[in-house]
């Protein structure tokens, strides 16, 4: 008897908690210490979502899984632990799959790492942000440069192979010396991963109200501090994979590659997003809602679509070209029965200006000069292919 074909699948899950709000952050979270009777109802309930949505996912695999936030670490191991578990338990796991969570350097212990990396746990990415004590304590963050630096060595010590550091540029005042230095420190950590973002000002924070007056580095100077990153983590043998992601080789984050190359996945908290079975859906943005909703049966999503062929075309682009893997003509053509020539056209001008380039297998990605100005080429692109007539189906 032949068995269906096993479809992979990554499962997130959004923890919303934090010991404090960051000046910058717009993620959902609930800061502070007192949240004991909130995690509860909210383990409670994430642990009954995923018994009940399993059974949807019959013939999937499960090789990735990202535990988000908030700041997962400050939830703590116990809730992490059982809720991998439950996942575990209700879907079928790949042999070896990537399993994620993310950390901020003050609320991890060698203790909590440890029982972490036994249960399952391989990877981890610690929100660092930054070297500078001054510039952290400015952003609202919890943790000092040290305590970064012991977090990396507790993790190694428990046994991650797998170590993310995440880092910010364009910070309130910061200098290219000053950026320098936070890279050359985090280069010293020996990380196998690295983030690195551009700070956005989000309507909403604390930065937005007094961002006139923050000192920010225009962007010319972010410009300059992304591709002088760029360089600077390729000779250290950390490759560009995605706009803000570099990683050694092997060291890719297979989660996230996911939602760049369109696979599935499934996701568990509040806010968290799902493209599953052809339907895209998002979870309320609301703890309270959320936990009432899943134990009563009630709708917990605040948006659910099919999604178009035409438009799956234009996540291909958009998603695509944030990433060093790029399009390729046939793959497009095949996937969309749309023709790949007018944005090739397109490509070869961004090209002779530096901003693309075809690689030797033939796909199209971005320069990091064309990651800078991406949002004016997909634009072009997607100008290009809303005016394409569709390929006629072969019989």
């Amino acid at each position: 008897m032949r068995t269906q074909k096993q479809k992979t699948l990554g499962i997130y899950v959004h923890i919303p908690f934090c010991r404090s709000k960051c000046e910058y952050c717009d993620f959902y979270s609930l800061a502070g210490g007192r949240n004991k009777e909130a995690m509860g109802e909210y383990l409670d309930a994430v642990l009954r979502h995923i018994r009940e949505a399993a059974p949807l996912a019959p013939n999937y695999e499960v090789d990735t899984v990202y535990f988000g936030g908030g700041t997962p670490s400050f939830f703590g191991a116990e809730g992490l632990e059982r809720i991998y578990a439950e996942i575990a338990a209700r879907f079928r796991l790949s042999q070896q799959p990537e399993v994620t969570f993310e950390a901020n350097p003050d609320s991890v212990t060698l203790p909590a790492l440890a029982r972490l990396h036994r249960a399952g746990f391989n990877r981890i990415s610690l929100g660092v942000q930054s070297s500078d004590d001054a510039m952290l304590q400015k952003l609202g963050r919890p943790h000092t440069f040290s305590q970064a630096q012991k977090a990396v060595d507790a993790a190694r010590r428990a046994g991650f192979e797998n170590v993310s550091l995440d880092l910010m540029f364009g910070l309130p005042n910061q200098s290219m010396d000053a950026w320098k230095q936070s890279l050359e420190d985090a280069l010293a950590l020996q990380p196998d991963h690295l983030s690195c973002y551009g700070l956005k000002v989000e309507e909403g924070t604390p930065l937005w109200s007094y961002r006139e007056f923050a000192g920010l580095p225009d962007d010319d100077a972010q410009a300059d501090m992304y591709l002088m990153a760029v360089s600077r983590l390729e000779r250290a043998g950390l490759k560009q994979y995605e706009i803000s992601n570099f990683a050694r080789d092997g060291f890719a984050c297979r989660h996230n590659l996911k939602y760049w190359l369109g696979g599935e996945y499934l996701g568990f908290g509040p806010t968290a997003a799902s493209d599953f079975a052809g339907k895209r859906f998002t979870i309320e943005r609301d703890l309270a809602k959320y936990c009432k909703g899943v134990v009563e049966k009630d709708v917990v999503l605040s948006e659910c679509e099919a999604i178009p062929l035409r438009e799956r075309a234009g996540e291909y682009v958009m998603l695509r070209l944030r990433t060093a893997h790029g399009m390729e003509a046939d793959e497009y053509a095949k996937s969309f029965l749309l023709p790949f020539e007018p944005l090739e056209q397109a490509l070869q001008n961004f090209a002779e200006k530096g901003l693309a380039k075809q690689r030797e297998d033939g796909r199209w990605r971005l320069t990091p000069e064309g990651f800078l100005v991406s949002n004016s080429i997909i634009g072009e692109l997607l100008e290009r292919q809303s005016q394409s007539t569709p390929l006629a189906k072969k019989r």
